[in-house]
């Protein structure tokens, strides 16, 4: 047996560095795959791979410490503390990289990263000591439940116990639903563990704790990725690398390139593509978890009562739900979101006269939520012979690229317009980057999921992306990639805020950027055509809530003498009345027009088939050559028109629209009546609008907002990875749907609802399939055909037809009978397995039926394409891609 050199044991211990990564603490379902790692490669392939080398290297043994120094400079570059496999460390002296990915610019932007899916940025908490003013502590981390995704999520510490050194021992979590420390809590709990009826001296202080915490949280944080095509990248790496750091002339002068020395030189490669082969496996084990459909957990839906009540049989439903125990919850839950008073009753819906028994016109619009009807929500449901179509939007609290990849079969290619506010990665944001690949980072995440958001838009749609100085230039390169440089459209400047500027600035940066781009050439405008009539929306200066568009020949203009306005324009009058969008009649309607424009020259005008687009309330009158003409929007949005009754919509007046509402966000909103600008401006009255990053849900807001004042069938989905989903969007969207007025968080008696129907869920995550998921935990792992490199090693790993967490069977296979019967429940018990089905398929939902011997429960859904599937017998090849891959 050869003894084991330095270079040997360096290579070896590095090696097993790249299997396993930085040694993490806590628990996760990461964390779980990484111990599974290990075993495999301790077991498995540790001992094959030094009996193989041994093998290889008996014709030669001064070619060891070589062989081991080679693969070691090699395989260090591409490893990261996490695990993750990427171009972590290239020296400045080795240049092949450059000349591979730098002859192109775009690619050049993230070229470290661009080949990786990223996950997620956390810190490696490892449980630590500190001393601070006399006072040691000691934060315990084994129980730590790792962040999911890139969620935003603070620490919370608590109390665990005294230790006999004195030493003071806390707890360590990530804050749930807005959850804090409590150091007043500590600090009497401290008390109390050292026996003490009042605090003294020994009790540490608020300042203290909180430096203590300082302290613990200055530990590393890193970017967590997952190679695409791990096995493909390192070989063409090691090609690469082989050639320039052997081959090369000028670092090779003098060698002698004897036969044996070739034979060397192969051994070395034979052996780096075996570990290659074996680091593709798990890297490739990942990415199946990273993008396998994910299952839609905890659905439920908020209903107007007037949707119900309108339907054949849902004045009964309605009945039974204002009856239901349930109902005190949902009345409690209105009077929190300031719909009704402390006085308000159930009955009181209700209005009884000449007309019959009818919804009161001021409750007709109160949003029932079903999860405080756990019974009847299937009898809400079945009142719907076409549920997905019945839909005016869809809420989704997951990690965006989850729910972008797992919802994509069912939307692809319906969406209009996306409409996206991501972090801005200025370092204050909700998004945590390591220092040293910040723009590298954000642009993978970015780029992950705008190439799936570009699946998601028809092709006449468009996409409008908000960021400001510190990513715009890197980001307008990436659309660029994505939707190709001839689809941009324009880069779009607002002011965000009326504060003054800051005398400790160069310049102020008072603006922020919308990067327009469309997906293919079929979108030729950022508005409808002229000829679409009352339909066409206007994206342009001036209110355009109250817009009409005139066909040929259908007025006459008179302009009276001599009367100039401001700015050298005619002021020009209609003899006959315009009937404008929102019904009224106006007489007489003032427009503004050019002073050249003669009352002869509107007249030719109006013969050549010119439109004259008018808008009310004193603005200005915009034309149209011809029918196929459009306006083009204003690269610079003057604030001042986006909202005129609300007044300049900035930052600031985002977070007092939120206020009026009683909404507490704790982030930077977008004001109202940018989103709003924009939706309105590549959608007409109907069409799908995607948001995902949804935030405080302004863009569902929007949406809601032009419905009501158009009459439109614009629907939206908004996806979001924050608590918050439950605490601000959601209810945000309650608050909408029911009045378009608040003050001091209570609705106002002026306000106008609308009838709204949209469903929230919430989906499985990849940390939770980790979990979930049953790798074999054996001492030997077994290699099926005695080749643990290139074999499929988790073959015979059960996944998720067990659940790894209960130990419980998800399938069961009755050889007898040859069928195979899966309980999904054993997962997660609160699967919607119709939406699921729906999502992977991209089949419509119709109709769902309640289950024969149990009604609360659904029992078949039927697709719009006729099919069905029976939800409480699922077929196995139905559902085998969520659970097995």
């Amino acid at each position: 047996m050869p003894q084991e050199g330095k270079q040997e044991k360096q290579f070896f211990q590095a090696l097993r560095d790249v299997f396993v990564g930085a040694r993490v603490e806590g628990e996760s379902g990461f964390v779980n795959l990484m111990g599974i790692k290990t075993r495999y490669y301790e077991n498995g392939v540790f001992p094959r791979l030094k009996k193989d080398i041994d093998e290889a290297l008996k014709p030669f043994p001064e070619f060891r410490e070589e062989l081991f120094d080679r693969l070691y400079n090699f395989f260090k570059r591409y490893f990261s503390e996490s695990g993750s496999v990427y171009f972590r460390f290239t020296p400045p002296h080795e240049h092949v990289y450059e000349k591979v990915y730098t002859d192109d610019r775009d690619v050049a932007l993230f070229w470290k990263t661009h080949i990786l899916y990223y996950v997620k940025t956390d810190r490696l908490f490892r449980s630590m000591a500190v001393e601070v003013d006399g006072f040691r502590f000691f934060f315990d981390v084994s129980a730590l439940e790792h962040k999911r995704a890139n969620e935003k999520r603070t620490l919370v510490y608590a109390f665990k116990e005294r230790q006999g050194d004195g030493t003071l021992a806390l707890s360590v979590a990530y804050s749930e639903r807005g959850r804090q420390t409590d150091l007043a809590g500590i600090r009497r709990a401290i008390k109390e563990a050292l026996g003490l009826s009042r605090y003294t001296s020994q009790v540490p202080s608020e300042e203290t704790l909180e430096r203590a915490f300082r302290l613990f949280e200055r530990q590393s944080e890193v970017d967590y990725f997952i190679n695409k095509d791990a096995r493909r990248f390192l070989q063409e790496q090691f090609n690469l690398w082989l050639y320039q750091y052997v081959f090369e002339p000028e670092e090779q002068q003098g060698t002698v390139w004897t036969e044996r020395r070739v034979r060397q030189l192969q051994v070395l490669k034979e052996i780096a593509y075996r570990i290659i082969d074996f680091i593709g496996q798990f890297e490739e084990e990942l990415v199946r978890v990273w993008n396998k459909p994910k299952f839609v957990l905890g659905s439920h839906y908020v209903i107007t009562l007037d949707r119900i009540a309108g339907r054949e049989g849902g004045m009964e439903v309605l009945e039974r739900l204002l009856a239901h125990p349930g109902m005190a919850a949902q009345v409690e839950e209105w009077r929190e979101l300031g719909m009704v008073g402390e006085d308000f009753t159930p009955e009181q819906v209700w209005v009884t006269d000449l007309m019959g028994k009818r919804l009161h016109e001021r409750y007709q619009y109160l949003p029932l939520d079903t999860k405080h009807f756990p019974d009847p929500e299937m009898a809400i449901i079945a009142l719907f012979d076409h549920l997905d179509q019945e839909l005016d939007g869809w809420l989704v609290h997951s990690e965006n690229y989850q729910a972008l990849n797992t919802l994509l079969p069912k939307f692809r290619e319906r969406v209009k317009t996306v409409y996206i506010d991501p972090p801005y990665n200025t370092g204050n944001d909700d998004f945590i980057y390591n220092d040293r690949f910040r723009h590298s980072s954000w642009l993978t995440m970015m780029e992950n999921r705008l190439r799936l958001a570009r699946e998601w838009m028809r092709e006449d749609g468009a996409i409008f992306v908000n960021i400001d100085d510190t990513e715009q230039a890197h980001l307008k390169k990436l659309l660029e990639l994505v939707f190709g440089d001839q689809n941009f459209l324009e880069n779009f400047v607002w002011n965000n805020t009326a504060t003054p500027p800051s005398l400790s600035r160069i310049s102020r940066r008072n603006v922020e950027y919308i990067l327009a781009f469309r997906k293919t050439a079929q979108m030729t405008e950022l508005l409808g055509r002229p000829g679409e009539g009352n339909d066409a929306p206007l994206l342009n200066r001036g209110n355009p809530l109250r817009t009409i568009c005139l066909p040929p020949k259908s007025v006459r203009f008179l302009i009276p003498d001599g009367r100039y306005m401001a700015g050298n324009r005619k002021r020009v009058r209609l003899i006959k009345d315009v009937e404008v969008v929102d019904g009224t009649n106006v007489t007489p309607l003032y427009l503004e027009c050019e002073s050249k424009w003669t009352q002869e020259t509107i007249e030719q005008e109006v013969q050549r088939g010119t439109l004259f687009l008018i808008k009310s309330e004193d603005f200005s009158i915009r034309y149209l050559r011809s029918s196929q003409e459009w306006i083009p929007p204003d690269k610079y949005i003057d604030p001042q028109f986006l909202s005129r009754k609300a007044g300049v919509p900035t930052n600031e007046s985002a977070r007092k629209e939120l206020e009026e509402m009683g909404v507490d966000f704790p982030s930077y909103p977008k004001p109202l009546g940018l989103a709003l600008f924009f939706v309105r401006s590549a959608v007409n009255k109907e069409g799908f609008v995607l948001d995902f990053f949804a935030g405080s849900g302004t863009t569902g807001h929007a949406v809601i907002n032009l419905n009501r004042e158009d009459g439109g069938r614009r629907r939206y989905i908004l996806v979001e990875v924050n608590d918050y989903f439950h605490t601000v969007l959601l209810p945000r969207i309650k608050k909408v749907v029911f009045s378009d007025k608040w003050r001091d968080g209570k609705a106002q008696p002026e306000g106008k609802g609308i009838s709204h129907f949209v469903k929230y869920f919430r989906l499985e995550q990849y940390e939770e399939v980790l979990r979930r998921a049953h790798y074999q935990d054996d001492e030997a792992p077994l290699f099926v055909q005695d080749d643990p490199y290139t074999q499929y090693v988790f073959l015979r790993d059960p996944k998720m037809l067990d659940n790894a967490e209960t130990g419980e069977r998800v399938m069961e296979v009755n050889l007898e009978r040859n069928e195979i019967r899966v309980d999904l429940s054993k997962l997660y018990p609160d699967i919607d397995l119709a939406e699921s089905l729906s999502c992977l398929t991209g089949k419509w939902i119709r109709r769902i039926h309640p289950a024969q011997d149990d009604p609360t429960r659904p029992g078949r859904v039927e697709f719009e394409d006729g099919t069905a599937v029976d939800l409480q017998n699922p077929p196995w090849e139905r559902v085998k891609p969520l659970i097995w891959w």
